[in-house]
């Protein structure tokens, strides 16, 4: 009589029982942590995901009176109408020129920064300058916007008075479109380059000191061990910030644009988050500011997917 051949025992409700019980055994080993990290994940859910119900919105005509689900359908003609708009263009290219203008400007200087006071021994004049640097961070946006113009102000201005010391006209700041841009640029670049250079800084900590001796030793002089030790060491750090910033390049905030805006300026200051406020809250155009507010949050987000993928496949380093 032929045996018949042994059948395999399925193992997978046994491993998935196994796999249960290694995380409830975790989880009880260290709910001390979980309970510390509980309120930020509660944070995210309550103030980032469970708002994205009312995405639908944005394809919707809203009407508060029915409410989300009680209004009309509409699809992409909220879309449709933005992309038609005579404005579209203006506030794209408005939006992309602070964000580059910025990023070009604002971004290397942290770096420049950080190995500069990297090279400076520990002492009062470096505590005094890192401290004066990083401390404009603490200013709140609306004192800062405040002193911008209360210092660019024609008639009593200190800087606007400093530029006409030198038999110089100054322009104006505040008024003149041509302007904006660097102004709210260099004011982003005073308030943020202190701050930024602390990230920097914490990367170049990491750097193993007998690179340095060794290099030293070879002699090699201050700038080629900047260059082929220190800027190594800080370029996974570079990496990932570029990233960042690449997918929030339509992410311009509006609270100081708001603040410094007015209507001599708005051919160049107005920008997609400073519409999505004035049409959604001002013009009570619910579902029209959502559609251009998701517009900018989905083009944030292949932004960012796309540049990760492009430094995914030259270098090691990426989010993801």
């Amino acid at each position: 009589m032929q045996k018949s051949a042994p059948t395999a025992i399925d193992t997978r409700p046994i491993t998935q029982i196994a796999t249960k019980r290694k995380l409830r055994t975790k989880i009880l080993r260290n709910w001390q942590l979980y309970i510390f990290i509980a309120p930020a994940l509660l944070s995210i859910l309550i103030f980032s995901y469970v708002p994205m119900y009312g995405i639908q919105i944005a394809f919707k005509n809203f009407i508060p009176v029915n409410g989300i689900l009680g209004s009309p359908w509409v699809g992409f003609d909220h879309f449709v109408r933005f992309f038609n708009s005579y404005y579209f263009w203006d506030l794209l290219w408005n939006t992309l020129g602070i964000s580059l203008y910025g990023l070009a400007v604002g971004f290397p200087l942290p770096i420049i920064l950080a190995l500069a006071f990297n090279e400076v021994k520990d002492g009062f004049f470096k505590r005094t300058v890192q401290t004066v640097t990083y401390a404009p961070h603490f200013i709140s946006m609306v004192v800062m916007a405040g002193m911008i113009i209360t210092f660019l102000t024609p008639s009593t201005g200190m800087i606007v008075n400093l530029i006409e010391a030198f038999g110089i006209k100054p322009p104006d700041f505040l008024s003149d479109p041509r302007w904006f841009k660097t102004v709210y640029v260099l004011s982003d670049v005073w308030q943020g380059t202190g701050w930024g250079t602390i990230i920097y800084l914490a990367a170049l900590t990491g750097v193993d000191p007998g690179l340095h001796e060794a290099a030293i030793l070879d002699g090699a002089s201050r700038m080629q061990r900047i260059r082929y030790i220190n800027i190594p060491a800080i370029l996974p750090t570079i990496t990932i910030l570029m990233i960042l910033n690449m997918g929030s390049l339509l992410g311009v905030g509006f609270e100081k644009i708001l603040l410094l805006q007015n209507p001599l300026n708005m051919e160049s200051s107005d920008v997609i988050s400073t519409f999505v406020y004035r049409s959604g809250l001002l013009d009570a155009q619910y579902s029209f500011s959502t559609a251009v507010g998701l517009f900018n949050s989905v083009v944030n987000a292949i932004l960012l997917v796309t540049v990760n993928q492009i430094v995914r496949r030259v270098s090691e380093n990426s989010l993801w």
